[in-house]
């Protein structure tokens, strides 16, 4: 399952933004489809772009992360790797591409679940479903001060000697007054 990075969190949302509006979605195109989609929000190329990149190796985008190799020099390589780098894992690239990570789908109530891999609005909903779940997760990592600890550490502080020499000489001008 991808890691939870606010880079993931915000390509997801703004793929799924995207395609609220009249976009083009063709799920047999590589640069218009799931992947596709997500693909351009985190590279910025273009559908042409991704779609001809990925079409010089056999197979869809499942297949293209289940033969990736960083190190190979190929483009789509190049872009699986940055696909990579903001938290997806390779397993999440087929997923995405089926609708089909589990523990996503248990988040979508039942009466909507039976997502169509195919359809823009099931995408919409599978993407904002998991940028939601990953941002719970992103969050449930940050801890805060609790409010108690800090207004103690507050009044511990202000009620702490001074040993500057400016603030002595303010103290001795208030008992002067």
């Amino acid at each position: 399952m991808a890691r939870p990075t606010p880079e993931l969190i915000d390509a997801l949302r703004t793929t799924a933004k995207r395609l609220r509006t009249d976009v083009q979605y063709y799920w047999s195109h590589q640069g218009s489809c799931n992947c596709g989609h997500l693909a351009q929000t985190i590279t910025k190329l273009s559908k042409v772009e991704i779609h001809s990149i990925a079409i010089e190796r056999h197979g869809d985008w499942d297949d293209h992360a289940e033969d990736y190799c960083p190190t190979s020099g190929h483009h789509l390589d190049s872009i699986i790797t940055q696909m990579l780098e903001i938290g997806l894992e390779r397993s999440d690239i087929g997923d995405l591409e089926r609708l089909a990570n589990t523990a996503i789908l248990l988040r979508i109530p039942s009466e909507l679940r039976a997502l169509q891999y195919n359809r823009r609005e099931d995408v919409v909903l599978y993407m904002e479903t998991w940028a939601a779940m990953l941002e719970e997760q992103l969050l449930a990592t940050i801890s805060l001060p609790l409010t108690e600890q800090f207004f103690n550490s507050q009044t511990a502080t202000e009620q702490a000697p001074t040993d500057s020499a400016s603030e002595r000489e303010y103290h001795a001008l208030e008992l002067a007054v």
